[in-house]
């Protein structure tokens, strides 16, 4: 029998889900199906409305070998799962004359654990295990939530903590789910044989596609034991999320609270000079941090280098002691004594890293007015770690709206540990890089527009002249607004502005939840929406109730951001524009995101219009541009105003 064409494949694809193809998709399906056959990799830029998903879908699933596909948001996690895959394999079926299996695969600790459902959670005052549905009380929020839990885990057969609607809050769920860290294993458990998180691995095992998420191949790369199941083909989505989602995974914190939990834990399953010895280390610890500044530092200091290493050679000496005790009085020990040696191994972890010293690390203190101070220790760059472990004995495909930085890819595959394009040489992986496009005809349905007469924002202190220009913009628009803000305290303060000055509702982030405040925004065309620049990414809203997306300065990264301003002077060191690198690449990733909010569909029309000068006026500012969507580009306020009551009389007129 003749092998399916992967054109034939792909617009039996397309037609099953109602869309059309387009030469952008074509153009990224032969691209990916090359890339598996050559056993290469390949960073591919596709713009909105490309159809990514069929793009790599297709030709990973006509491939036949196991692929994983790993995401950055939950959206993109269920879209895949509930929509793209189930009618993708449906399609290709006949064709293929097999059924392609796929399952979905997350860190164990996003799974209900039914131990500690039935057994109870740890008590941190005591050294046994606690119910947790008779210590809440019965009408208080965690209370109702640990209830409606225990109901759903009667019903579930995923206990995926996804699948609950509406959900839980974090204490709630942290009561019925364990890190792997603490997990019993399925063979010492007396639940092992029923295990959500145990059932998902099977049957990611039996999967042709394992649709996972980056922290989790963050987490399969780093710590050595493999989580995710043998695979040929590995396919990053939302690609430009990725080193943000490793570093957060690589990186290492300590608290005194966190520290006390373990000292708790661990108290009775050690003798009395063990345990006095960690009492002793955290106490010294908890002194030191008292007195913490926020800030980097370059040199650990002399007394929070006597208390860190006072806790590693503690931890370790609980570490051996603890798997050496038995405790008749203790119920239920195999579990405790696991709840407890994760949380002193984890202490162990990161005394231990920061004690060592490493010139790929950077140390650093943060502030928080209700939990005070944190001790933090992340890796300089990713890059190392990535061009070793994600790109060997599998062909990789990195995807995403946006890979291209001012032009090129050599910005996104450089913190990818991956040479600019072309170089060979001895452990240098080979890539291409390809930009499919977009559908859309950017320059005719969407304006940027640049706010060139207002003032350059400072660091602190409220922008009157932004506001007064905001106001305007939003009353031209008739509503329609996104609102994308540096920080969230700017983002509120417009808000609590603007709610004074229009008749506009204007809804804010924090508010509602992310679900409730994007449909409460999609379905009145009146309504603005501010929140933070970060949050936004995924938001997808297209018509006539988003024609107008805002952005109130270029979200360069904190001066005063340890890693940010760290990696910064890394690349000054070694010769390169440090500025450029890092805060200038942060910037247009997360504006080249929030323009992409504006035109969602062939028929979106609207105006992106950024409230800071230095986008038109600063040597940087080009950079910037070429990163964003080809809009038609003006610095004319009286001919943005004219073209938003334009847009705003048409959708009037159509009837919306």
């Amino acid at each position: 029998m003749t092998k399916p064409s992967l054109p034939d494949l792909l617009h039996a694809a397309v037609s099953a889900v109602g869309g059309t193809e387009r030469p952008g998709q074509v153009a990224m399906a032969e691209a990916v199906a090359e890339a598996i056959d050559d056993n290469s990799h390949r960073l591919i830029q596709a713009g909105t409305g490309t159809g990514k998903s069929l793009g790599y879908l297709v030709p990973a699933l006509a491939h036949g070998e196991r692929v994983v596909v790993a995401t950055a948001t939950l959206a993109l996690q269920r879209q895949l799962v509930e929509r793209d895959l189930p009618r993708t394999v449906d399609a290709l079926h006949p064709q293929l004359r097999r059924r392609p299996q796929f399952a979905m695969l997350k860190g164990r600790s996003n799974y209900l654990c039914l131990h500690r459902l039935h057994e109870g959670a740890p008590q941190d005052e005591e050294d046994g295990l606690f119910d947790q549905f008779e210590a809440a009380a019965p009408t208080s929020k965690l209370g109702q939530d640990l209830l409606r839990l225990r109901d759903w885990a009667d019903e579930t057969e995923t206990g995926d903590r996804d699948d609950l609607t509406p959900g839980v809050s974090d204490k709630a769920w942290s009561q019925i789910s364990v890190s792997s860290r603490e997990c019993l294993g399925a063979t010492k458990c007396a639940y092992g044989a029923e295990c959500f998180a145990e059932a998902a691995r099977e049957r990611a095992k039996l999967a042709d596609v394992v649709v996972t998420n980056h922290a989790l191949l963050a987490i399969d790369a780093i710590e050595g034991a493999p989580v995710l199941p043998q695979h040929e083909v590995l396919i990053v989505d939302e690609a430009h999320e990725l080193v943000s989602r490793v570093t957060g995974v690589a990186t290492g914190e300590l608290t005194p609270g966190q520290v006390n939990r373990a000292v708790k834990r661990s108290a009775k399953l050690v003798d009395e000079k063990i345990a006095d010895a960690l009492q002793t280390a955290s106490e010294t610890f908890e002194r030191v941090m008292e007195l913490a500044l926020p800030g980097r530092l370059e040199q650990i200091p002399e007394d929070l280098g006597y208390a860190l290493m006072s806790l590693r050679d503690a931890a370790r000496n609980v570490i051996s002691a603890i798997g050496a005790t038995r405790d008749k009085s203790v119920h239920d020990e195999d579990a405790v004594r696991k709840q407890a040696l994760a949380a002193v191994e984890s202490i162990h972890t990161v005394a231990e890293r920061i004690t060592n010293g490493s010139e790929y690390d950077v140390v650093w203190y943060e502030r928080h007015d209700r939990f005070g101070a944190t001790l933090r220790v992340a890796p300089l760059s990713v890059s190392g770690l990535l061009r070793e472990k994600l790109f060997e004995d599998r062909s990789v495909v990195l995807t995403s709206a946006t890979l291209k930085l001012g032009g090129d890819f050599n910005g996104v595959a450089a913190s990818l540990g991956l040479s600019p394009e072309g170089v060979e040489g001895d452990d240098v992986p080979l890539w291409k890089g390809l930009d499919v496009g977009s559908p859309f005809d950017y320059p005719k349905q969407g304006i940027l527009y640049v706010a060139k007469h207002l003032a350059t924002p400072g660091r602190e202190g409220t922008r009157g002249d932004m506001m007064d220009e905001l106001a305007e913009l939003i009353e031209a628009a008739g509503g329609r607004t996104l609102g994308l803000f540096s920080s969230m305290r700017g983002a509120k303060a417009a808000a609590e502005e603007l709610r004074g000055r229009l008749d506009n509702p204007i809804l804010l982030q924090g508010e509602e939840t992310l679900g409730e405040l994007i449909k409460n925004f999609a379905a009145d065309p009146k309504t603005c929406l501010f929140g933070t620049l970060s949050l936004w990414q995924g938001v997808d809203v297209p018509g006539p109730s988003c024609q107008l997306v805002v952005m109130d300065r270029i979200p360069f990264p904190r001066p005063d951001d340890p890693l940010m301003s760290a990696r910064q002077k890394s690349v000054e060191e070694h010769g390169g524009n440090g500025f450029m690198a890092v805060a200038a690449t942060h910037a247009a990733l997360l504006m080249a995101q929030g323009a992409g909010r504006l035109v969602r569909a062939s028929g979106d029309r609207g105006v992106v219009a950024v409230l800071d000068p230095r986008l038109a006026t600063a040597r940087y500012g080009s950079f910037l541009r070429a990163t964003l969507p080809d809009f038609w580009y003006t610095t004319d306020r009286n001919q943005v105003r004219r073209s938003l009551a334009a847009i705003d009389a048409t959708a009037k007129a159509d009837g919306e």
